[in-house]
C-alpha cells in the first residue's frame, strides 16, 4: 500500500452515557447481540448468537483454502481443509463474550461499537485442539509467541492490518484451544469465520481468531495492532494498561412478561412468576451462587447446571410478584470467591463491564 488515506490516525471521540453517534449507530447494524429471550436455552440459536467484525466479512473459497504453519518452527507445514477435517474430531459447548459487552453502561469511553449486555452466546463448537498441530510443526526453543492471523483486513486508527492476536507457549499449554470448523452441527457461516477458525475457551471473544489463515512462531513478542493497541484495561491516556483475556464473572436475566416497544420494560401480571437466566466465568471456573434482587432483598437462585467446563450455568428462582414496579437484577459469584459489582468497573474503552443486570418489571394487577 502505497498511500494511507486515513494517516494519520485520529483518537477516538470520548462518549457519555447515553450518547449514541451515527457511525456507533451504523457499527450496531453491521453487529447483533443475542437475543435476550432466548437465555432460556441452553446453546444458543446459531441465529442469534451475537457478532462482532472489526472489518468487511471475507467470504473463502473453503475448497481452496490453506492453513500454513510460518515462523520459527522447525517442521513448518500447510493443512487444506479435508486434511484439518480428517483430524481427531471433537465437540464441545463454549460460551464466548465480547471484551466490549456492557460498554454502553460505562461513561465516559471511547467510541467503539455501543454494546448493552447481549454481546455473549453459547455454541457447540466442532473442531480438533490446537496443540497437538503446533507440536507437530517443531516450535524451536526460543519462541515467544504464536500469532493467529485472519483474513479480514482494514484500518483502525489510521493503521493498514490484518486481524491478528498471539498466544504465549505457556498460554497455549493452560488454554484448550480449538482449531473450529464447525457450529451447532453445521458447518461455520461465513459471518461467524468459515471455513477456519480458532476458539479460545474462558477468554473474551477477541482471542479467538476468525477466517485463520497463518499461524506464526515468533521469537520475539507479537506486535500486531489487535495484540498491543487496543483490548487492554486503560485508567487513562497515559496508563499503558494490563491486557484483556479471562472473562469476568457474569450473569444475564431472560426478561420476564412481555416488553414496550420503545424501552424494553416489561409488563406481567401479579402472581407466581418464575425467573430464569444464565451465569458465566472465564477459565473453566464454576459458578458457585446467582442472587436475584426481588424488591429490597437478594435472594439464592437455584442453579440447574451447566453442559461443559466453558459453558454458561443456569439459574432459576420463582418470584411472587405482586403489583408495582420493580428493578429486578442478578449477581453470579464463582468458585475463586469474584462476585459481579453493581456498578461498572471503569475501564476508557469500556472493557470487561461485569456489572449486574438490570430488569425494569411493571406488575399489574391480576386479571379477574
Amino acid at each position: 500500500m502505497t498511500q494511507n488515506p486515513f494517516a494519520p490516525g485520529a483518537k477516538r471521540p470520548s462518549v457519555t452515557e447515553g450518547v449514541f453517534s451515527r457511525e456507533e449507530v451504523a457499527l450496531a447494524n453491521r453487529n447483533s447481540g443475542a437475543l435476550l429471550e432466548t437465555l432460556g436455552l441452553e446453546i444458543t440459536p446459531t441465529g442469534t448468537h451475537y457478532l462482532l467484525n472489526h472489518f468487511d466479512v471475507p467470504v473463502l473459497d473453503e475448497a481452496a483454502h490453506v492453513l500454513s504453519f510460518e515462523g520459527a518452527f522447525d517442521a513448518p507445514f500447510r493443512l487444506t481443509m479435508d486434511e484439518i477435517r480428517a483430524l481427531p474430531e471433537m465437540t464441545r459447548p463454549v460460551t464466548l463474550e465480547c471484551a466490549g459487552n456492557g460498554r454502553a453502561g460505562v461513561s465516559p469511553r471511547c467510541f467503539s461499537m455501543p454494546w448493552m449486555y447481549e454481546a455473549v452466546g453459547t455454541s457447540k463448537w466442532a473442531g480438533t485442539p490446537l496443540a497437538p498441530l503446533l507440536e507437530r510443526a517443531q516450535p524451536r526453543s526460543g519462541v515467544q509467541d504464536f500469532a493467529f492471523l485472519g483474513a479480514d483486513f482494514g484500518f483502525d486508527k489510521g493503521q493498514p492490518h490484518y486481524f491478528g492476536r498471539s498466544l504465549t507457549p505457556d498460554q497455549i499449554a493452560d488454554l484448550d484451544v480449538m482449531l473450529v470448523w464447525g457450529m451447532n452441527g453445521q458447518p461455520l457461516l461465513p459471518q461467524h469465520g468459515a471455513p477456519l477458525r480458532i476458539i479460545v475457551p474462558g477468554w473474551y471473544g477477541m482471542a479467538s481468531v476468525k477466517w485463520l489463515t497463518t499461524i506464526t512462531a515468533l521469537t520475539e513478542r507479537y506486535q500486531g495492532f489487535q495484540q498491543v493497541q487496543t483490548y487492554r484495561l486503560r485508567k487513562n491516556e497515559d496508563d499503558p494498561g494490563t491486557p484483556v483475556t479471562t472473562i469476568r464473572v457474569k450473569s444475564l436475566m431472560k426478561p420476564p412478561g412481555v416488553p414496550d416497544w420503545v424501552t424494553r420494560q416489561r409488563w406481567l401480571q401479579a402472581g407466581r412468576v418464575t425467573l430464569e437466566g444464565r451465569a458465566w466465568s472465564g477459565g473453566g471456573v464454576p459458578i458457585t451462587k446467582v442472587e436475584v434482587r426481588l424488591g429490597d432483598t437478594w435472594q439464592d437462585a437455584e442453579l440447574t447446571g451447566r453442559p461443559d467446563t466453558y459453558a454458561w450455568t443456569g439459574w432459576r428462582i420463582d418470584w411472587d410478584a405482586t403489583p408495582g414496579v420493580f428493578d429486578l437484577a442478578c449477581r453470579a459469584t464463582d468458585a475463586n470467591g469474584n462476585t459481579q459489582p453493581l456498578e461498572a468497573p471503569f475501564d476508557m474503552a469500556g472493557f470487561a463491564n461485569n456489572s449486574v443486570h438490570r430488569v425494569r418489571v411493571h406488575v399489574a394487577e391480576a386479571a379477574t
